[in-house]
């Protein structure tokens, strides 16, 4: 007999599959949502998806998620907005990385455009310089060239994996760098 905590092939209770097969689809689409939701939040394309991948039929996905989205359950621009917050404090993504992100998501367009109007370029150059001056370590020798030139690939390449573009990248690590290795008086 399995058992429910984790390690047998029940249902869980409440969920979708505790609904029985003869369960109102409608029924089982809003057990979908709910749970997703609960989980973390959630942009529309992603819930679509979700009750795509449990079979739900596409007109009964589509009623239970207009309603959702009548009760401000589902809200593709605040979800966009809290998302760019997060991720922008989080991880210091740059706003190309964050629009990936979001696209990923299923918001794209004016909802990510607007999302992406919260972060600055000089916000961008901060998290840029932040970052940067976090790696910085004492002990390097930035007088040799060869090294200054291997620390300031690492670097740059480092801003690139958060989406920060090349010019903007080379110039905050090219700064920093001199800076690091000039003398405070």
């Amino acid at each position: 007999m399995a058992s429910r905590n984790g390690q047998g092939a029940g249902p869980t209770p409440g969920s979708p599959a505790d609904l029985g097969p003869d369960a109102d689809p409608h029924a089982v689409a809003r057990a979908i949502v709910l749970r997703a939701l609960t989980q973390s939040p959630k942009s529309r394309a992603q819930l679509a998806a979700k009750l795509a991948e449990r079979d739900v039929p596409d007109d009964v996905a589509e009623a239970v998620l207009e309603r959702f989205e009548e009760v401000n359950l589902i809200d593709d621009a605040e979800f966009a907005r809290m998302w760019v917050r997060s991720r922008s404090q989080t991880r210091s993504l740059a706003r190309a990385a964050l629009k990936r992100e979001l696209a990923d998501k299923g918001i794209v367009g004016d909802l990510a455009e607007e999302a992406l109007e919260q972060l600055s370029a000089d916000d961008e150059v901060e998290a840029a310089r932040s970052l940067v001056r976090r790696k910085i370590r004492p002990g390097w020798q930035l007088h040799e060239r060869s090294e200054r030139d291997k620390h300031l690939r690492r670097l740059v390449s480092m801003l690139a994996r958060k989406g920060y573009s090349a010019s903007l990248a080379f110039r905050v690590a090219d700064e920093e760098l001199d800076a690091a290795a000039t003398p405070e008086a």
